[in-house]
């Protein structure tokens, strides 16, 4: 830190210290948000994320949540604030993937915030609904077009001058299966604004709008310097890798990702040149997914204490085709490039650099974030929609073994617990716990799976969108890949092989088994 503020009038501990202020404002937003949503995707999983904006829409901090989320936030931020001046009390909602977003059911918003007559910020929250229409229970549905997937919401204001618009509240609703619950999250969202606009305006109070303006400013150029530094200690050259999507759901043929990295002194060239055009299935990835697979794996090599900050992206030149799966042109379906594509380009992006650094990049872990949705009628009529992701193993560290049954790389929710299940849906979890032995061996061992097994007791509609289980995830150095997934029905004593994408009602006594992939093992294994 001592080189970049020799030549800056911001002292250094001031910096630190606004720096933790904002993360930590973006952190209770969090914390409110979960504490009063309605939702169980919400409230038990955390599926959501909250970050702090400066007054020309730059990211300055964000709490540490989902990944995925937190590297596309800036263009919604950008799409919003292009449409609308904002007002104290405003607040704007958008999910159009082609405008920042993910995918449908992340539902973002923005809301200014005023230190009196002055503008010193905005805080933005996203946050996965449950249910947001769209052909399927959950939203995640085997589209062929984003039509299909839900609502599409471009920049919309939510409430004027701090007073909800109901009618965009009950447009909304009306297209969700579950509308109590999407009211609740969207009061829970609008209530975590205030709470990141009341701790930001106490901070210009007591040093003044022109002093938080100039630290956010630091921070920007803080967060440029340290990844520069990050980059120049990878050793300058061209790195390749390519690795390939099982399928898109609708077509039988993988989908090839591959990447070109350039480092040259401080600045990185990360080129897609070669991956597979956009395909017919929903595994198509908004081009901001893509920018943000490539932030993550970059940020990864940073200290810990690296700042969060939109000046990470200025030392990075991200390339990606028109027209390829990672940028691909409306109406592309895209419900599964959020949660899985984005996945493989993190694989990919750390299969090249694993060449430039053999002694920090770990194995490919489960690579998939194994997504599940269901949805039905229960017995008192009343309708219930859920999604849920599942974790697996994490790949072979260089030194360490990869942890077991956990989230990896893009995703950062939390388990749901049985109880919670159990208690609001129709359903019996009658199995969870470790896959024993699916992490690949080596000199380091990958991680294990997971398996969730659940009965129905209700009829449901069922979708799965899950990756690896045609390609396993990869070892590096000789080190052995993980078990491939499995997705199994077991129906009237029977077992029946589920496609990894696919959507299937069942009935009441069908058994659903979830087998997570393995992390990929690391070195040779030692023979003796």
């Amino acid at each position: 830190m001592s080189s970049y503020f020799a030549h800056s009038a911001i002292d250094p501990v001031d910096l630190e210290v606004f720096r933790n202020r904002c993360a930590a404002i973006a952190e209770e937003m969090g914390a409110a948000l979960g504490r009063s949503a309605l939702s169980a995707n919400i409230k038990e999983r955390r599926d959501f994320s909250c970050a702090v904006f400066d007054a020309q829409g730059r990211m300055v901090a964000q709490a540490a949540h989902i990944p995925v989320h937190l590297g596309a936030m800036p263009r919604s931020v950008e799409a919003a604030l292009a449409q609308f001046t904002l007002a104290p009390g405003d607040v704007v909602i958008l999910n159009d993937p082609y405008l920042g977003g993910t995918h449908l059911p992340d539902l973002t918003t923005v809301a200014p915030v005023y230190a009196g007559a002055t503008l010193i910020g905005y805080t933005a929250t996203r946050a996965h609904h449950a249910d947001v229409g769209g052909m399927t229970p959950g939203s995640m549905p085997m589209s062929r077009e984003v039509y299909q997937e839900g609502l599409i919401i471009p920049p919309t204001l939510l409430a004027r001058g701090g007073i909800p618009d109901e009618t965009v509240i009950a447009l909304i609703c009306r297209n969700s299966r579950t509308p109590d619950e999407r009211r609740g999250d969207l009061a829970a969202q609008m209530a975590c604004h205030r709470v990141g606009a009341q701790r930001l305006a106490e901070l210009a109070e007591r040093h003044g709008p022109a002093w938080v303006a100039r630290h956010m400013e630091a921070l920007l150029a803080y967060g440029e310097r340290h990844m520069r530094t990050v980059i120049a200690a990878i050793p300058d050259g061209t790195y390749t890798f390519e690795d390939a999507l099982d399928n898109d759901g609708v077509d039988a043929d993988p989908l090839t990702i591959c990447v070109r990295i350039d480092i040259h002194g401080e600045c990185a060239v990360v080129d897609f040149e070669g991956t597979s055009s956009q395909c017919r299935g929903p595994l198509n990835a908004p081009r901001a997914v893509t920018e943000s697979a490539v932030l993550y794996c970059f940020r990864c090599l940073g200290s810990p204490d690296m700042p969060s900050s939109a000046g990470a992206f200025a030392p990075l030149d991200i390339r990606v085709p028109a027209g390829s799966i990672l940028a691909p042109h409306p109406p592309a379906a895209v419900a599964g490039g959020n949660v899985e594509t984005a996945q493989r380009v993190v694989d990919v992006v750390f299969g090249a650099l694993a060449q430039a650094l053999p002694d920090r990049i770990p194995a490919a872990s489960a690579g998939t974030m194994n997504n599940w949705t269901f949805g039905g009628m229960a017995s008192n009529s009343v309708p219930f929609a859920y999604y849920e992701t599942l974790g697996g193993g994490m790949g072979a560290r260089p030194r360490l073994p990869g942890l077991s049954g956990v989230q990896v790389h893009m995703t950062n929710t939390l388990n749901t617990p049985v109880e919670a299940l159990e208690r609001q849906f129709p359903l019996i979890v009658r199995r969870y716990g470790l896959r024993r032995g699916s992490g690949g061996v080596g000199r380091v061992r990958g991680g294990d799976g997971l398996v969730r097994e659940v009965e129905f007791r209700a009829p449901v509609t069922v979708s799965l969108l899950t990756e690896r289980r045609v390609y396993a995830p990869y070892g590096l150095y000789g080190g052995a890949p993980g078990l491939r997934g499995r997705n199994i029905l077991l129906r009237d004593g029977e077992e029946r092989i589920l496609p990894g994408k696919i959507t299937i009602d069942l009935r009441p006594g069908d058994i659903l088994r979830i087998e997570t992939p393995g992390g990929g093992g690391f070195g040779a294994q030692e023979q003796g």
